[in-house]
Parts: structure tokens; C-alpha cells; sequence
């Protein structure tokens, strides 16, 4: 699919915009619109529910954005979290100085008359034979030797900006947890293996963000810190390595069973060679997003280097007493860490098709409706009947007790179906003229809506005494849209 198909609809159908925009924009920095930011609290919340609230082994954590700027020294970050970096002295873009030769480059070709060509990545210019040696974004400025910049970004803790004062943004949430990790601990008198779950902004200063909500300087994290005694041993394997297998499917579980295809992910494992160095083994979840096969996720085996880091930097013991060997242990530590705006960048890469319906193209959305923004529309076939109106709003307003419900009469009710297709919206129910009647007519209304299913477009005629438990079914017991459609006469048109 065409990123620039799907940047379009977020900001045509509200989930995704610019950040200030109309001053001309904040590059890699988005704001989630009304539908959007549905879309990412569903993301989060069924995230949370599912590796949290629904596990005996799960507790969470919110820790602070702004920590003691010792924590960064203890991790490593303030030493070693940088990227080499390299400024065309013309254009003066930056870019990652291992990332250059991986990009195509502009190039004017003296054989042809100082003609501009766009030149593959690592390919020569086919009429002259030369090589890339210039800014690959220009072709004309020389490149500046690597330089390494760090991707925190710095702040200041109080009213004077002096070193005394210097903080940071956190980068990743995961230090939170690590530092908090005896007092968890305390709290909850739990017993080894064990995990404490995050969801919280983290800020890196990219050298090369991009690809919309993929690569950004302002993100979230949805993020697991897995603590494992490293003396024990599953099926004969050590806990760490049998529990990091299982924490690798899970995941990836998680993604199919919200709608993303399995032909769309694969597994990677990093080579030793370019494993982090506080890492035993580590595993990404790829998905296949348009720019190519790209990290959506990571599993990585952080071992004990964090917890005896921040026990040597602050002086305080970072243990659990094992009470079966009568000894202190600083566990091992498995970290599954999903990005949100990733996530939901896969969620909606997934979800997108263009079909074609009676000779027209029909966008829809196609999310788990867990996922959904909007759980139900409901509908007024004739705008212009007062009574028609009043039962949509009522039933609007009573649904909305239960569902993410929206009311919507602005168009024709075909267009209305398009336009909820489009954002995604499962089901759709529409008020007409047989629910209320025609009192000039002397005929009664039958008491009954229409209810549409998105990717069927089926509609069904229920009565509106069942239209909660209808819906209950559909969208809180999870039953198939065929098991309840059989159940009642199928609507015309």
C-alpha cells in the first residue's frame, strides 16, 4: 500500500494531523485527531488488559517523564545512547552516517551535460560510472566526518539553566521500572517470575525520523519488564531463554488476533555481532510496512546488566531473596516493547482496503472492532421527520452508555454508510420510517431497526427492545455476525 494514500485518509477522516500545521508544521511530531486518539486508547487499552489486568504474573507502573539524571549515567545512555552523524555542508541535512550509503542519491552527470539523475542506493550513475561521494539528498555539498549525537534531549529542573540542573527527557520508559523495581517489590510481596508493565511518551532526538508515525521524536511505549530467578529451569532449558521463547509468540500472537495477517510479520534475530551490550539474545517482530520490512516490535534478554547497574550507581540492593536456596538474587530480565504509534500504524495498514461495490470504489477500514474508533453509527433515514430524529438521538444517547457511539445525518444514508466504512465503524443502525410510522397515514411503526454489518454489509431488522443485547454479542461477548444475523430477518436494500 502507498503511505500517501493512507496519510491522506487520517487527516481527511480525522485521525492523524500535522503538529502545528498552520505554522507550517513540527517535522515528526503528530497530533491524533478525534478518531485517532480513539483508535490509540483502544490500542492501548486492549494492550493493557490482555498482558496486564488478565495475568496473575502482571502488575503495572506509571513513572515520571523527568527522572535523576543519574539514572541515564547508570544505564549507559548518557555515554553510549548516540548515533553517528554526518551535515552536508551545502543543503545542511544530517543524516545517520551508517544509514547514507542506503539511500538513493541525487547526482548531476558531467557525461551528460550536468543532467540530474535519482541513482538506487549503492548503484553507480550508469553513463559515467561514478560513485556517490556527495550529500545524497542534494548532490552537491561535501559530507562532514561522523560525529556521534546523542539522541536524549536535554531540559532543565528548576528556574536556573545550569549543569546543576540538567535532566533529561526519557528516552525509554523501561528505567522506570528498573528503578522502581525493590519498591514494587515490597508493595506486592511477589514472587519470581514476575512483570511490571508501562505505558508512557518517550523522546529521542532522531537524526532521520520520518516514514509518518513510524519514526518520530515524541512516542509512546507499551513496555514489559519480565523478571526471571536465572538459577531456574523450564523443561530443562533456563527459565530465561524457555520464558523469552514464550514471550516472542505471544506477541506476535497479540498482533494476528487483533487483524494483522501473519504474511505481514516475520521474526528476526539480531546477529551477536549487533546485539545491544547489555543483551543475551534478541528477537524483533518485522512487519511489512510500505518503505519495507521494518521493526514493529522487540523481545530482547536484558539479563541483570540493569538492575546491578542502578545497585552500583545509587547504592541500594536490587535483589530478591529466593526463599528455596536461602540466597539474594538479582534476576534476569525479559523485555517485550511495542511502540503505540506503531502499532497502530500496522492496525491501519491492515485494516485498509479498496473494494469495488455496484460499479463504485468503497474504502473501508476493516479493524478488529476492539479496536474500532467508533463501536456504532446511528443513522436517520429522512432527516426531515422530527420523529425519525428524536429515536436516533435516544438511541444514540443510550447506546453511548455502553459504546463508542456517534450520531450522523449530514448526508444521503449511502453516503453515510461510505463515510462509516471508511473510519472503520463495525456496525451501523439506521432509524426509518417503518420504526416510528406515519401517524397521517394512520400507520403504526413496527418498533424495529436496521443494523448493517461493515464487511458484509448485511442488515438485519431487530427489534429495538433487543438492540442492547444485540450489540452485547456482537461487541462485548465477541459472538460472529453470522450467528447473530441468522437470528433475526434479514432488511431490504
Amino acid at each position: 500500500m502507498n503511505m500517501d494514500v493512507l496519510v491522506s485518509l487520517c487527516k481527511r477522516r480525522g485521525f492523524i494531523f500535522q503538529s502545528s500545521e498552520i505554522y507550517g508544521g513540527t517535522g515528526s511530531c503528530w497530533d491524533y485527531g478525534p478518531l485517532g486518539v480513539e483508535l490509540k486508547h483502544n490500542v492501548k487499552r486492549v494492550w493493557w488488559r490482555d498482558f496486564v489486568q488478565r495475568r496473575a504474573d502482571m502488575v503495572g507502573l506509571d513513572a515520571s517523564i523527568l527522572m535523576h539524571p543519574t539514572v541515564w549515567k547508570a544505564s549507559g545512555h548518557v555515554d553510549s545512547f548516540t548515533d553517528p552523524m554526518v551535515d552536508c555542508r551545502e543543503c545542511k541535512r544530517r543524516f545517520r552516517a551508517d544509514q547514507v550509503d542506503d539511500m538513493p542519491w541525487v547526482h548531476y552527470c558531467e557525461a551528460t551535460k550536468g543532467n540530474k539523475f535519482t541513482i538506487a542506493a549503492g548503484e553507480p550513475c550508469k553513463h559515467c560510472g561514478a560513485r556517490r561521494t556527495l550529500c545524497p539528498e542534494c548532490g552537491k555539498g561535501q559530507l562532514t566526518a561522523p560525529r556521534q549525537f546523542n539522541l536524549m534531549f536535554k531540559t532543565f529542573m528548576g528556574p536556573v539553566e545550569e549543569e546543576a540542573s540538567l535532566t533529561y527527557l526519557r528516552p525509554e520508559t523501561a528505567q522506570g521500572i528498573f528503578v522502581n523495581f525493590d519498591n514494587v517489590l515490597q508493595a506486592t510481596r511477589r514472587k519470581l517470575p514476575f512483570g511490571i508493565a508501562q505505558i508512557g511518551k518517550a523522546f529521542r532526538n532522531e537524526i532521520t525520523p520520518g516514514n509518518f508515525i513510524f519514526r518520530t521524536r515524541e512516542f509512546e511505549q507499551m513496555e514489559i519488564e519480565y523478571f526471571v530467578n536465572p538459577h531456574d529451569t523450564i523443561e530443562g532449558r533456563p527459565a530465561d531463554e524457555y520464558l523469552h521463547d514464550v514471550w516472542i509468540e505471544q506477541c506476535k500472537a497479540w498482533f494476528t488476533g487483533y487483524g494483522v495477517s501473519s504474511d505481514h510479520l516475520r521474526l528476526h534475530q539480531h546477529p551477536d555481532a549487533e546485539l545491544a551490550h547489555y543483551s543475551k539474545r534478541t528477537v524483533d517482530i518485522l512487519y511489512q510496512f510500505p518503505m519495507g520490512w521494518s521493526e514493529l516490535m522487540g523481545i530482547a534478554n536484558r539479563t541483570d546488566f540493569d538492575l546491578k547497574q542502578h545497585a552500583k550507581f545509587s547504592g541500594k540492593s536490587l535483589t530478591w531473596f529466593d526463599e528455596e536456596r536461602k540466597e539474594h538474587v538479582v534476576p534476569f530480565v525479559l523485555e517485550p516493547s511495542a511502540g503505540v504509534d506503531r502499532a497502530l500504524l500496522a492496525f491501519l495498514l491492515d485494516a485498509y482496503r479498496e473494494e469495488e461495490v455496484r460499479n463504485e470504489k468503497r474504502v473501508v477500514l476493516r479493524f478488529h472492532p476492539e479496536l474500532a474508533p467508533v463501536k456504532i453509527a446511528v443513522l436517520p433515514l429522512l432527516k426531515k421527520r422530527s420523529e425519525i430524529v428524536a429515536r436516533g438521538h435516544e438511541l444514540r444517547d443510550r447506546l453511548a452508555r455502553r459504546w463508542t457511539t456517534v450520531y450522523d445525518d449530514t448526508a444521503a444514508i449511502g453516503r453515510l454508510y461510505r463515510r462509516q466504512d471508511e473510519v472503520g465503524t463495525p456496525y451501523c443502525l439506521t432509524v426509518d420510517v417503518k420504526t416510528v410510522g406515519d401517524a397521517e397515514k394512520g400507520e403504526a411503526g413496527d418498533g424495529k431497526v436496521t443494523i448493517r454489518e461493515r464487511d458484509s454489509m448485511e442488515q438485519i431488522r431487530v427489534p429495538i427492545d433487543a438492540v442492547d443485547t444485540v450489540f452485547g454479542r456482537l461487541l462485548d461477548a465477541g459472538a460472529s455476525w453470522a450467528d447473530v444475523a441468522r437470528e433475526f430477518p434479514r432488511a431490504e436494500g
